[in-house]
């Protein structure tokens, strides 16, 4: 199952997202506090843990949809009108009843499998984007290096497209492609780097994408898309973070609290390296030592994190984290999260996290993929190389989405 993209919440799993954060052997450590009580004013000073931390456990989501980058219409506005958010709430509701099927049996038929009985959106949020800086709110500009390997990357992946019906009706997922009928020669190339999206090839578990290989994208992990939770325990002198994202991808990270540096440059991890100290009430975790094989964005193994997780009131936290690659960005950029807190006693379930795709619908696909392979050399079917094996679900609720 390919996950959807845009700013969406698939409501046959969200239930199970929620209780996918609830109970893990660390919840019933002392250093789990209870809620302040609702019929005192609390302030975020006194929320500290038994040893004097500030305290920023619990069950955490983001309630609203706000997109990561602003759409061109509010380049100059940050924060949205009541009027507006109103507005974009009663439009976008209204798409999710228009579902647009294409013909029987074609793969735009059955690439539209996800309508809107699967969908649904959360109300808007008050800003326009998460990212803050740049002050139009947008992705800084690539460096001319990183524009080289953007371009590389997607001329292959096209190449791949091109004989197929997504380039001949034109569909966005062959955006800047064209058609030929005859299969590309590149198809017998390997990627110019490590894959993490699905391409129109299926050789191999490196060409899916890492969603479809149970493999998480990591961080910064903001939920946009199909929303996320987060699990923040902490002990002296440690705090871990449970994540529960996407369709099962659930994943958990350390924060070493210690003082001690980075690891050794030739150390790479998924989830990078994190060290953490305070100042004053907010945590602040210096992230490095990325694996080549994540990617956030275009950034891969030179990807630097500064995060700040400052509890606001008893009820929530604001999440704020700078990203830098100078191989990939020209300049540095920041986003904000704001999180709510969730019931300790409505999510005490926890189910491990139960992604699939990798462990059952993988090796289907690839068993599926050489069936063909074998008919078409039999001349029992089409060449597979002019079938699209991406792209499409849930694209028409996504393109028609008036808040993007």
């Amino acid at each position: 199952m390919r996950q959807f993209s845009g700013s969406m919440i698939t409501l046959a799993i969200a239930p199970a997202a929620v209780s996918a954060v609830i109970f893990m052997s660390v919840t019933t450590t002392p250093a789990q506090a209870p809620l302040p009580s609702a019929t005192a004013p609390v302030t975020t000073a006194a929320l500290k843990t038994p040893w004097g931390e500030p305290d920023l456990q619990g069950i955490w989501t983001d309630e609203t949809d706000t997109l990561l980058q602003r759409a061109a219409k509010y380049v100059d506005q940050e924060f949205f009108t009541e009027a507006q958010r109103a507005e974009l709430d009663r439009d976008r509701s209204e798409v999710l009843g228009r579902d647009k099927r294409g013909e029987r049996g074609t793969e735009i038929d059955l690439a539209g499998a996800y309508n809107s009985a699967f969908v649904s959106w959360k109300r808007v949020g008050v800003r326009t984007s998460l990212i803050v800086d740049p002050p139009n709110g947008r992705i800084p500009p690539l460096t001319s290096e990183a524009q080289k390997i953007a371009v590389a990357d997607r001329e292959y992946r096209l190449a791949l497209l091109q004989a197929t019906e997504a380039c001949k009706t034109r569909a966005p997922v062959c955006s800047g492609g064209k058609y030929d009928p005859t299969p590309s020669s590149r198809r017998a190339e390997i990627p110019p780097r490590f894959n993490t999206g699905g391409m129109n090839r299926n050789d191999g578990p490196e060409d899916s994408s890492l969603g479809e290989r149970c493999l998480t994208g990591g961080l910064p992990e903001f939920g946009v898309g199909i929303g996320s939770f987060r699990r923040i325990v902490q002990t002296p002198g440690g705090i871990t973070i449970f994540y529960d994202v996407g369709q099962g991808q659930g994943w958990q990270r350390n924060i070493v609290m210690n003082g001690s540096p980075h690891l050794p440059t030739n150390i790479r991890q998924w989830y990078g390296d994190s060290r953490g100290h305070w100042e004053g009430n907010t945590l602040v975790i210096d992230v490095t030592n990325f694996t080549p094989k994540t990617d956030f964005q275009g950034s891969r193994e030179n990807l630097h994190l500064v995060e700040r997780w400052t509890r606001t009131s008893p009820t929530m936290l604001e999440y704020r984290v700078t990203i830098e690659d100078p191989t990939v960005w020209t300049q540095p950029w920041t986003a904000i999260q704001e999180f709510t807190r969730q019931s300790d006693q409505e999510n005490r379930f926890y189910s491990e996290p139960r992604c699939i795709e990798g462990n059952f619908g993988l090796p289907g696909l690839l068993h599926g993929r050489r069936m063909e392979d074998i008919a078409f050399k039999e001349g029992r079917g089409p060449d597979p190389a002019t079938r699209n094996s991406i792209g499409g679900i849930g694209g028409f609720i996504l393109q028609q989405d008036p808040l993007r």
